[in-house]
């Protein structure tokens, strides 16, 4: 037997076993992201606040990692009462009628201020047009939103509708700014389980 053999057996038995190693050693925290958004649950989230003394200035979206966001920004700094559910149906204020939502789930969103200013009566938030009233911001791209909806002000509350591609976890929670006002905060997660 040729001494070469033994001696190409020992280099290949090595690298057998010296690559799985090599393979095995990145951290595998490099690439992984935890989302705890299965904590959120999708159980209504309801605030009072202090009562419809201040309004609604602006609507908007953006995405993140782990869910999509809706953000209310709203005037002053009374804290902002809400009431964010999953609902089979979102109706208009006033004059009930059905708002139409793309999605496998809605969410009924009632901010306790109202589009207007309680002093003056001047608008401080309408969508552009009737068009816009059914489609506030442009959702392309989005993994959970699918359409958002503007449903009306009345008596001191604003209602949105939030059409969602399924029911999934969500919060809301109420952050301050900017500069004197505060923002209503609407995250809706991308799915369930999320390691």
């Amino acid at each position: 037997m040729s001494p070469i053999r033994p001696v190409l057996r020992a280099i290949l038995l090595s690298a057998a076993i010296t690559i799985p190693a090599v393979a095995y050693s990145a951290p595998a925290s490099a690439t992984s992201i935890t989302c705890p958004v299965v904590y959120w649950g999708s159980l209504p989230k309801v605030v009072a606040g202090s009562g419809p003394t201040e309004s609604i200035l602006n609507v908007r979206t953006g995405r993140h990692t782990c869910f999509d966001r809706l953000v209310v920004d709203i005037g002053g700094s009374g804290p902002a009462g809400y009431a964010v559910r999953y609902v089979d149906n979102v109706y208009s204020e006033a004059q009930p009628h059905l708002v139409r939502l793309a999605g496998g789930a809605k969410l009924q969103i009632i901010v306790r201020a109202p589009n207007y200013d309680v002093d003056t009566g001047l608008i401080t938030y309408t969508p552009s047009d009737q068009w816009h009233s059914y489609h506030l911001t442009d959702l392309t791209g989005y993994r959970t939103f699918r359409q958002l909806a503007f449903a009306g002000s009345f008596e001191g509350q604003t209602t949105f509708g939030l059409g969602v591609r399924a029911r999934l976890p969500m919060r809301a929670f109420v952050l301050g700014g900017p500069g004197a006002g505060q923002r209503l905060v609407i995250d809706v997660a991308h799915s369930w389980n999320q390691q």
